[in-house]
């Protein structure tokens, strides 16, 4: 395990909490049960919901017939567009905090259909079994219309989208001339990739638990990975006072996206709280969690030009990706490939086709999981030609500062990568040739690929209660998908007091708690974890003030940075001796409590200059049956710099998570759309294939040592994206390595491999 860099303003225990791999915090309430998700929560009157799902995927209705659902006894109601109450006029009331340009999507709002499985009805009865038999009873008559759900078909068809106020970065303009040079280049690669969409199957379905108080106020739990984004969507929606309404969610399932928009199960429980004045409970199925956002299929070309010795000349990267008719949903594809390597002559090319499809939603690492593996399939490919080993090519076209904005990278240890993660792999074993590795009937195969992600930082607030007792309570509105968020928050606020972790409870998942942005993009230890440790600095700077204060302190007089906390004490740096605990601190000032609030704010000026940026280089050893065509990931080795790992043990987790999200995108995951209606057919996960335990082999996770000052106050980049992004391009060029084929479309299923030993 690396030796975790010392930050400034960290005046701990050098062995503090911080880069210790602690288990989870809240690991013995899920593995006991005792952790609560949004659907099992409930009051004795609680009702339920079931969605019913259009039929088709373009048209409107002509008829609706309840009277079948509504006579079974405890119906209680079937909600549709021809009942629903008039809410919120103007689109900016529907938009949440992740929603792209364009017009939200309203449930129930008319008889207009827009996409396959879209919500039409909503029944409520007084149990879970009834809601959803009766659901099967409502008619209801649709006028079809012509609809385009094949991104292939439309492609032509495509447009450039314009600068996002959500944060989407159009790609750079052209430098050079790449079709020149392109054309001038004595070795080329010139090729389409294709990435099926994908959709969100976490082991948690979404669900909507609303329950309503005898005062008329609600609380809902909601499974999202905001809870204030989805408080302040349901008050604008439908006219709610903020004070009337809270939103939780402790605990949740997976996510990886699909939380980051509140869902249409939300405002259907939502609505009919409100109308009905009693708590609902609505919950999707497994196939309509098909029903809304994916990561969205994509059409890509990439061309490289080299010189003989593998010096870059030119590079061009074009994407096609898929959106709904009304938001233009988009994702950074190409960019990536401008700042991954040194070359003179770059263009990169974006659009975007509508379809009649639900908008597409960020699934990990959105943009780059899809754009990064077909440069680096590429890179292998022009490696191949060149007769030149894939590491040292890359390493040869290393880009030491940005080469899309001319700014330095704040750190950058990807060499460190390359190497480290060689070693460990045993990479010069390796022989060059396809085909050349074999054991029995399996063909032997090593790949490897670089990836990239963003180190970004929002803003975002944290609460501190210190007691008399010396136990510790901070809070902030953040959300723990799963990524450990309880565990790191706790670790840094731990260090900054020189607690023990058993002293720190940390709160997150309220709506009433102090402002955090939806979890998401690698940015919440980076934003909430600055305000966690801002907070306590606050309150390390009051004991630091009372301790001097006291009648004959050890610390009188001693300034703030000659002050150690650790331990749950206040020592004198170079006298530890001199100590004071923190409860004797309190104490003898008389204080019954600390309570501070403090808000972190990104590094604007150094952002402004620099480029900020996570790196991983994967090694993957594949087996392939030369008869049968099977593909075998044997073994994954995964070499990440990532700044300051905050819990090795978490963060680890997160990398091997999203390297068997990886194998999943590489190997087996495909939404099939039958065009002739529009929709899905494998919605279930019998059909919609992931990766199950003999699909996953060891993975060796190594993070290298990168220090960063610039970042953020804690010097951590975050890890959640970057862990997927190298891997099904590692994958791919594995299956080249062990078989002589090479497939440009993933998932890269038998058919694929066998059509081409064949």
């Amino acid at each position: 395990m690396i030796a975790i860099p010392s930050i400034p303003g960290f005046l701990t225990e050098p062995n503090g909490p911080i880069g210790k791999p602690v288990s989870r915090v809240d690991g013995r309430k899920k593995v006991t049960g005792n952790a609560h998700y949004a659907a099992e929560f409930t009051l004795p009157d609680l009702a339920h919901g079931c969605i019913v799902s259009s039929a088709i995927a373009r048209g409107r209705i002509t008829r609706i017939d309840t009277a079948a659902a509504l006579a079974l006894p405890g119906v209680i109601h079937v909600f549709t567009h021809e009942n629903r109450p008039s809410l919120a006029w103007f689109d900016r009331k529907w938009k949440d905090d992740d929603a792209p340009k364009g017009a939200p999507f309203r449930p129930l709002y008319d008889a207009e259909i827009h996409h396959a499985l879209q919500p039409v009805a909503l029944v409520i009865a007084e149990s879970f079994e009834l809601a959803r038999y009766a659901a099967r009873l409502v008619h209801i008559e649709y006028e079809a219309a012509p609809h385009q759900t094949d991104l292939r078909a439309n492609r032509a068809n495509s447009f450039t989208p314009g600068k996002d106020k959500g944060g989407f970065q159009p790609p750079p303009k052209p430098r050079g001339n790449p079709e020149q040079a392109f054309l001038e280049s004595p070795v080329q690669v010139d090729a389409e990739f294709t990435q099926a969409a994908e959709y969100h199957n976490p082991m948690e379905m979404h669900a909507t638990t609303v329950l309503h108080h005898d005062d008329g106020t609600l609380t809902v739990h909601d499974k999202t990975q905001g809870v204030q984004n989805c408080h302040t969507y349901v008050c604008n929606v439908f006219g709610l006072a903020k004070s009337a309404v809270r939103v939780m969610s402790p605990f949740v399932g997976g996510a990886f996206g699909s939380g980051l928009r509140p869902q249409h199960q939300l405002f259907m429980a939502m609505l009919a709280a409100t109308q009905l004045k009693r708590s609902i409970r609505v919950e999707l199925s497994r196939p309509q969690m098909f029903s809304f956002g994916h990561r969205p299929e994509t059409i890509q070309r990439v061309a490289l030009g080299a010189d003989r010795d593998g010096t870059l000349r030119a590079l061009i990267h074009e994407a096609v990706q898929e959106s709904s008719r009304n938001e233009n949903y988009v994702e950074i594809v190409v960019n990536w490939s401008g700042q991954q390597y040194k070359c003179d002559n770059v263009r990169l090319d974006y659009t975007l086709s509508r379809l009649d499809v639900h908008t597409p939603l960020d699934q990990r690492a959105p943009g780059a999981a899809t754009g990064v593996p077909a440069l680096e399939i590429a890179m292998d490919e022009l490696a191949c030609k060149l007769g030149m080993d894939p590491v040292e090519l890359r390493l040869k076209n290393y880009a030491e500062t940005d080469p899309n904005t001319g700014n330095p990278f704040s750190s950058k240890e990807l060499r460190a990568c390359f190497r480290h993660g060689a070693e460990r792999f045993g990479w010069a074993k390796r022989s060059p040739a396809p085909r050349s590795m074999r054991e029995g009937r399996e063909l032997i195969g090593w790949g490897m690929a670089a990836g990239v992600w963003d180190a970004m930082q929002g803003q975002a607030a944290a609460k501190a209660v210190l007691g008399v007792d010396g136990k510790l309570v901070v809070s902030s509105a953040t959300a723990d998908i799963g990524t450990g968020t309880y565990t790191v928050m706790t670790q840094i606020a731990a260090d900054v007091l020189g607690l023990p972790i058993g002293e720190v409870t940390f709160c997150l998942g309220d709506s009433s708690l102090p402002t955090a942005p939806i979890e998401g993009g690698s940015w919440t230890v980076s934003t909430v974890g600055s305000a966690v440790k801002a907070v306590c600095d606050r309150v390390r700077s009051q004991l630091v003030t009372l301790a001097g204060k006291l009648e004959d302190s050890p610390l009188k007089g001693v300034a703030e940075e000659d002050i150690l906390f650790a331990d749950g004490h206040l020592m004198v740096r170079d006298d530890r001796a001199r100590r004071l605990s923190i409860t004797d601190v309190m104490r003898g000032s008389g204080t019954l409590s600390i309570e501070e609030e403090a808000r972190a704010l990104p590094y604007l000026l150094a952002r402004a200059r620099h480029t900020f940026a996570t790196h991983s280089a994967v090694f993957v050893e594949v087996r392939v049956d030369e008869d049968l065509g099977t593909v075998r990931v044997a073994r994954v080795v995964s070499a990440i710099a990532a700044g300051r790992i905050i819990n090795p043990k978490t963060a680890r987790s997160q990398i091997q998570g999203a390297v068997v999200w990886g194998i999943g995108m590489g190997l087996e995951e495909e939404a099939f759309t039958d065009h002739r209606l529009g929709r899905v057919m494998n919605h279930d996960y019998a059909e919609y294939h992931v990766p199950v335990n003999a699909d996953v082999p060891e993975i060796d996770v190594l993070f290298v040592e990168e220090h960063d000052d610039m970042v953020n106050a804690l010097g951590a980049k975050g890890v959640g994206e970057i862990g997927i992004v190298g891997v099904p391009a590692a994958i791919a060029n594995a299956i080249h390595h062990a078989t002589g084929v090479r497939v440009r479309d993933f998932p890269i299923t038998l058919d694929k491999v066998l059509a081409g030993l064949r």
